[in-house]
């Protein structure tokens, strides 16, 4: 899966003019719309933290685990509902940010956690990480569903006999080329040229095939209480993003410019700003080769 290095190299140095665009709880993944595109995208990210909420049969008091926590959206939420959030994530920044907020979140990767180190949970989140999960060798070496399923058995034992995992992930679409022709030389805008830049964009990511694929990895620990596609909702996400990042400010200027010293430390920056220019992972939803779920699962008897 994407290490340390990876999304480090992904998200931090998005940190400071993300907060400064989106706010301190700013949150990366998709809003919840459902067909309403009359909503502010605060007010989209509120419903959807409400639905995840809801989903895992939150109520005050409950201790939840968020995996993958990003900036904190939803473990703020929990704290203000009046519950006792833990994140994890990998991301540096991302922790620091949580920490001054006096959110608990720990550098911690799910694979080397311990059932034990933490204690039990009333319910797990995992909002737009799932898809870090597995690398593109992990996958070709055929891997994806054993690593998937490690993570579906962790949550199981963190949770009681009914407990509930929120899910919420992209997934490749039916209107991808060969893996073949995904590289860089493709022509500008192609399908393929575009993947091939979200692929720098998320490197060490692949991500899920299907929803059976995720069902079948989960089926012995958990089943399918909901499932709900945000594939328009991310489509109006990215697209207020978008707006928001490029409203000038001179805080949002000179964050950009200190931004600039990752043209020195990783190679992709260029093509992470290429991506960002041209909107690629707008084009990836509305072209198909991206999907996006949010699935509720309950925990089974077994």
């Amino acid at each position: 899966m994407a290490d340390r290095t990876q999304i480090n190299a992904t998200y931090n140095y998005m940190d400071e003019l993300f907060r400064l665009s989106m706010g301190e709880y700013g949150d990366i993944t998709a809003a919840m719309y459902n067909g309403d595109f009359s909503k502010s995208l605060e007010s989209a990210q509120a419903d959807k933290h409400d639905y995840i909420l809801q989903g895992i049969r939150f109520a005050p008091g409950h201790r939840i685990l968020d995996i993958g926590c990003g900036w904190g959206g939803l473990l703020h939420a929990i704290r203000e509902r009046g519950g006792q959030g833990v994140g994890l994530t990998l991301s540096s920044a991302q922790a620091e940010s949580c920490k001054l907020k006096g959110l608990d979140v720990r550098p911690v990767d799910w694979k080397e956690l311990d059932p034990d180190q933490f204690g039990r949970f009333d319910g797990v989140a995992s909002v737009g990480a799932f898809e870090h999960f597995c690398s593109e060798e992990e996958h070709y070496a055929g891997r994806q569903v054993e690593i998937y399923r490690s993570f579906f058995r962790l949550c199981a034992d963190l949770l009681p006999s009914d407990g509930r995992l929120y899910l919420q992930t992209m997934l490749f679409g039916t209107g991808l080329p060969p893996w073949d022709t995904v590289n860089l030389d493709s022509p500008r805008d192609s399908d393929a040229r575009v993947l091939a830049i979200l692929r720098k964009f998320y490197p060490g990511s692949f991500l899920p095939e299907s929803v059976d694929q995720i069902q079948d990895s989960a089926a012995p620990y958990f089943r399918i209480v909901s499932l709900n596609n945000g594939r328009l909702d991310y489509i109006e996400t990215l697209t207020q993003w978008g707006l928001r990042l490029k409203k000038f400010s001179w805080k949002k200027a000179l964050a950009a410019a200190r931004t600039s010293r990752y043209f020195f430390t990783d190679p992709d920056f260029r093509y992470k700003l290429e991506l960002l220019r041209r909107s690629y992972n707008v084009e990836a939803f509305r072209r198909g080769l991206f999907d996006h779920q949010r699935i509720v699962f309950e925990k089974v008897a077994g």
